[in-house]
């Protein structure tokens, strides 16, 4: 009987599914497992991206199961967002109706794959129950003081009529639909993120060795702890007449108070109070003021990558220390949402400072001795006054302290991580749950009246958001007061979603109408114990996740600090050198795959083409060799005769079958590193593969059987279905239920080939008895080597140990 994929595997998921065998124990004195990998979004259908997450996570779960852990392995979808409203657009369909189709048709093809998913724990973000809790996690952080609502610049996408927070800009664009974002002033809803920016920092440390290096490094670099001085920058009597009175001065923070008196002008952001009044009364000339307002209407992303621009404001503020007159700029490098949107500027250290000075013409004061300007390094200081001469680090912390003793400053920490911005303009998301009353204000709704769900009966076209102009929906009575009122329109960044999902999962499905997250159930499931997932979800997923899991530990629904003990960033997934997508017409369809080769070979293929972390080049032939070896696997049935692990006397082993156990056990013994440590299934693969190939080179019967056992044990996380096949047929499957030992005899060499090298050239090999001496080991190299050393005289002889043999030589 030849191998039939089709067939196999549909038997196997059928039985899985009948045995309920994915499905955690309720049992809390195992030792647990919990394998995680980001759930997708349900577009329609998976890509081989997916497969490769996917594959991974399933392995490692497989792995655990067989060393009887108890091992929670779940899958759901991330359903809310944009692409739902835009098929609805597209195709005349309720999101709802789309969202849910792509669903049924996306769990067939992870079925299909053989993935050993918990079925009773899966849900989808849209679901009412979910959105049932989440809307008390926002009503209990509103209540804590973690959200809040106000005005604020925000970045507005004109394609997706919404809101994105900073992380979703990229380069100027959206981050989904990849077209140009804006600057708009509106009202919105905001997480308390930065009350948290110290601890996210350093709990980084606790993930170090756990977490990719890159990912840590991301994280402390977007949250951008910094410490410096904030003081007050005092407006000249002209600028403050100039500006009638409404203003005196403006705070600066600076991370270098040792250059202050290297200050030569002072720049202000664009959206600052000062330069919107000069904009706005008419006090700068037209095309300086048209300039201004399109370099606020830039995205910080835009504004960090364009060259450095900037206009004088006529206006003038008093050096602190000096009392010299500095003129006020306004420069598209200077971020509002930094250090108060003003800074002082020092050319003679710093680049960018240098930079601008250098282009407008802007006097340049140096303060530290050192190199050429822009001089950024450390050394003495220089026309500073009372620190003059001081190393400048030393006068840092001097110049900080003498500005609080007399009242002129004080020391600060600051952040470049801002608070989450967490409204969308669109219907398919959560609805914020909270109620605006002419009377009571802005009032959240009853815990009891959770959720708010979404009207049904909604007319999507792209234009603003359909609950707004919604005849009905808005309309509701005040929780407070019982008055008329209106509910708020905005539903939540989707982002929320995927920050508490893995508690979720964690508590038991019996629970869930009861309570969102179970506390006993999280204390013994969480952390996640291996989480999986793009580099891409660096900063925006995991940062946010890391918060929810803080504030929701503060709130007391658990007690984890953090959700993710390890993280496995896997790479992409190529095809011709670039990245699969529809448009370069480079996709392969996983689909077809399964249909063609069977899932077995699929997954077989994605873990040994590449190492999880790396970029994987889809390769045609690599899948065909794929399913070469699992058809030779299969075949290789026929050699077994013993339907248990057999005894075996290894000393009377002829040489094959002895170097065939050695490849067997040497996989074994590679196994628990690759699957608890290095994730380099490609290398435990080849070890198979290897072991295969020196068993088909030798004849004994029982070390045929031994093999099989043990391969297929090995096999079993990578290709379920074949394995799990042979194993039943084989052995009962006794080999998947228990662990197996090393021999460790099996290790053991009776001799040693060495290389034989001349003048470093390899000439010929050489075997001896593994305790051979160096003078035994030499003669055996000399006698195999004779005729290259024949009329030469040997210089020097160097042995490696266990490796080769060279001589150095000259003609005699």
């Amino acid at each position: 009987m030849s191998y039939s994929p089709k067939t196999i595997e549909s038997k196997w998921q059928k039985r899985w599914e009948e045995e309920e065998a994915f499905e955690p124990s309720e049992d809390r004195s195992l030792p647990k497992k919990y394998i995680l990998s980001m759930f997708p979004y349900p577009s329609g259908r998976i890509h081989m991206g997916h497969v490769r997450n996917y594959a991974i996570g399933d392995a490692l779960a497989r792995y655990y199961r067989k060393q009887g852990v108890n091992v929670l392995h779940p899958i759901g979808w991330d359903a809310f967002g944009m692409p739902a409203e835009n098929a609805a657009i597209k195709h005349k369909r309720h999101p709802a109706e789309w969202t849910y189709e792509n669903i049924a048709y996306m769990r067939r093809e992870l079925t299909a794959l053989g993935l050993s998913f918990s079925r009773e724990r899966e849900f989808a973000t849209c679901d009412p129950l979910y959105t049932r809790w989440e809307q008390e996690f926002i009503i209990r952080m509103f209540e804590a003081g973690l959200m809040y609502r106000e005005s604020t610049t925000v970045n507005w996408c004109e394609t997706c009529h919404t809101v994105l927070a900073n992380e979703q800009v990229e380069e100027g664009c959206c981050w989904r639909c990849d077209n140009p974002v804006v600057l708009r002033e509106m009202p919105g809803y905001y997480i308390d993120i930065v009350r948290y920016a110290d601890e996210l920092l350093d709990d980084l440390k606790r993930l170090e060795g756990k977490w990719p290096e890159q990912v840590l490094t991301m994280q402390r670099n977007w949250i951008g702890r910094s410490r410096g001085l904030e003081f007050r920058f005092e407006l000249s009597d002209g600028s403050k007449a100039k500006l009638s009175g409404c203003f005196d001065g403006f705070e600066v923070f600076t991370t270098r108070p040792d250059t202050i008196f290297g200050v030569t002008y002072a720049a202000l952001a664009p959206e600052h109070e000062i330069v919107k009044y000069l904009l706005d009364h008419d006090l700068l000339e037209s095309e300086v003021a048209e300039r201004i307002r399109a370099i606020a209407n830039m995205s910080e992303r835009e504004r960090a990558q364009a060259e450095k621009e900037g206009y004088p404001l006529g206006l003038s503020v008093i050096h602190p220390l000096t009392g010299e007159d500095i003129p006020v700029w306004t420069a598209n490098f200077v971020l509002a949402s930094y250090g108060g949107g003003a800074v002082m500027a020092v050319p003679a250290h710093d680049e960018r400072d240098y930079e601008f000075a250098t282009k407008y013409g802007l006097p340049i004061k140096r303060v530290i001795e050192g190199g050429e300007l822009p001089y950024t390094g450390d050394g003495p200081l220089i026309d500073s006054g009372v620190f003059t001469g001081k190393p400048n680090r030393e006068a840092l912390e001097e110049i900080i302290a003498f500005f609080e003793a007399e009242g002129l400053g004080t020391s600060r920490i600051n952040y470049k991580l801002r608070n989450w911005g967490v409204s969308r303009q669109r219907y398919w998301g959560a609805p914020i749950p909270f109620v605006h009353c002419p009377t009571c204000g802005l009032v959240p709704e009853k815990i009891e009246n959770l959720p708010v769900t979404l009207p049904e009966d909604v007319e999507i076209t792209g234009e603003g958001n359909p609950l707004e102009s919604h005849p009905t929906w808005k309309h509701c009575e005040c929780p407070q007061c019982g008055g008329e009122a209106t509910r708020e329109t905005d539903t939540l960044d989707t982002f929320v979603q995927s920050s508490w999902y893995q508690f979720r999962y964690a508590t038991d499905p019996a629970k869930w109408e009861e309570t969102g997250i179970d506390r006993a159930d999280s204390d013994y499931w969480m952390p996640v114990d291996q989480y999986i997932g793009g580099i891409e979800h660096a900063i925006l997923h995991l940062l946010y996740a890391r918060f929810f899991t803080k504030a929701l530990r503060d709130l007391d629904y658990h007690g984890i600090d953090e959700p993710f003990e390890r993280l496995l960033t896997q790479g992409m997934v190529l095809k011709d050198g670039a990245k699969m997508s529809k448009s370069k017409g480079n996709t392969v369809d996983p689909d077809a795959i399964v249909e063609k080769y069977g899932a077995d070979t699929a997954r077989l293929f994605i873990l040994f083409a590449a190492p999880p972390q790396k970029e994987l080049e889809w390769n045609d032939s690599g899948v065909e060799g794929a399913y070469r070896f699992l058809k030779k696997l299969y075949a290789r049935r026929e050699k077994v005769v013993h339907d248990r692990l057999p005894e075996i006397e290894h000393a009377s082993l002829a040489p094959e079958a002895k170097e065939a156990r050695a490849k067997v056990y040497e996989a074994l013994r590679r196994s628990k590193d690759v699957f608890e440590k290095t994730f380099a299934f490609n290398t435990l693969i080849a070890a198979t593969m290897e072991a295969l190939n020196a068993l088909d080179k030798q004849s004994e019967e029982a070390v045929w059987s031994e093999g099989m056992y043990i391969l297929l044990h090995l096999l079993e996380p990578i290709v379920p279905h074949v394995a799990s096949e042979l194993s039943e047929e084989l052995f009962g499957r006794a080999n998947l239920r228990e662990a197996i030992p090393l021999k460790e005899e099996v290790f053991v060499t009776e001799s040693v080939t060495y290389a034989v090298s001349i003048n470093g050239k390899r000439r010929t090999e050489v075997a001896v008895p593994a305790e051979a001496d160096n003078a035994a080991i030499v003669a055996a190299a000399r006698e195999a080597g004779a005729r290259w050393l024949e009329g030469m005289v040997i210089v020097k002889e160097i042995v490696v140990p266990k490796k080769l043999v060279n001589f150095v030589v000259k003609p005699a």
